[in-house]
């Protein structure tokens, strides 16, 4: 398989098995919950849902939730019926004089307002939320880390697999042309998004745009797990020519230095540009093949001196 093909295929499957994940997420939820990222839910007298989550925006409830209802940032008015807990984290609920919740009422930031009539089979509580965020935020970021540590190990595993001759490419782009290399790099981090953004703003390139966006997680990836390989090779040098030794070698000095607050994010983002560019010059490279090397001419024959006498 030539350079271009292996990294077309390995950017293939990576982009196959993320689109195959969001579709598989997307069609998880119950068809009666009502997830909601930005602009409220509403469920109307008469009508019944389950759990009511959404992150911003208003949320109305005047018929039947048989669920949980969360509202992270936006008001609650209930006049209806929730079955499970009410939780308002960084706004106001308030209960109408028909409104019944039948398990805890817990906010965050201001007081629910409860009209006469109003009822609450378990407690109203406080819950101070950001001592919570707090208390998890180590554990976040460490399991951010790792997710990425172990996603492109896997990426960088089946690049040295599937296409060990676009590595070999990209680490020779490095050693000829790294200048070159850092531009395409910059050059592609900075215009792809910025295509993409001016394609979601209009209505025809919106499916340009959301695709363009969905290959970013992959591209990058590959664009990481390059660069590891690259500063591998360079630390193993001579004394080993494993590509799964090189593989291993940068992967982990790149995972420890990102460990390094803002400088470990920096180093991330520098390893991602130099690796885009390299890709790129080494498939442009790829694309225009080498002049074969000329052998030099044998000088040619002088007269031939004849013989003495």
């Amino acid at each position: 398989m030539s350079t271009p093909q292996a990294v077309r295929a390995a950017i293939a499957a990576l982009l196959s098995a993320s689109a195959a994940f969001v579709l598989v997420a997307g069609t998880a939820s119950a068809a009666t919950d009502h997830v909601v990222i930005a602009g409220g839910a509403v469920v109307p007298a008469g009508q019944t849902a389950g759990d009511v989550v959404v992150l911003d925006g208003t949320v109305t409830i005047a018929g039947h939730a048989t669920g949980d209802v969360v509202s992270v940032s936006g008001p609650v008015r209930l006049t209806g019926r929730v079955d499970g807990d009410l939780i308002a984290v960084s706004d106001r609920a308030f209960l109408g004089p028909t409104a019944r919740v039948g398990g805890d009422l817990r906010y965050g930031d201001e007081r629910p307002v409860l009209a006469r009539g109003a009822t609450v089979g378990g407690k109203v509580t406080k819950e101070d939320w950001a001592d919570a965020a707090d208390g998890w935020g180590w554990v976040s970021l460490f399991g951010w880390w790792l997710a990425v540590s172990v996603s492109t190990l896997i990426v960088g595993a089946l690049l040295v697999w599937l296409a060990p001759g676009a590595l070999s490419g990209a680490e020779r782009a490095v050693r000829e042309r790294l200048w070159a290399t850092v531009g395409w790099g910059v050059a592609l981090a900075i215009g792809v998004p910025l295509l993409a953004i001016l394609a979601l703003v209009t209505l025809v390139g919106i499916p340009f745009g959301v695709a363009l966006l969905l290959a970013a997680i992959p591209v990058l990836l590959v664009a990481y797990a390059t660069t590891a390989w690259i500063v591998g090779r360079k630390v193993l040098g001579h004394r080993s020519t494993s590509p799964w030794g090189a593989l291993l070698v940068g992967w982990g000095i790149l995972r420890v230095l990102a460990l390094i607050p803002v400088a470990g994010a920096l180093v991330g983002l520098a390893a991602t540009v130099v690796g885009l560019g390299a890709l790129a010059v080494a498939l442009w490279q790829a694309r225009t093949p080498r002049a074969p090397a000329t052998r030099p001419e044998a000088p040619a024959a002088g007269p031939i001196a004849p013989p003495a006498a």
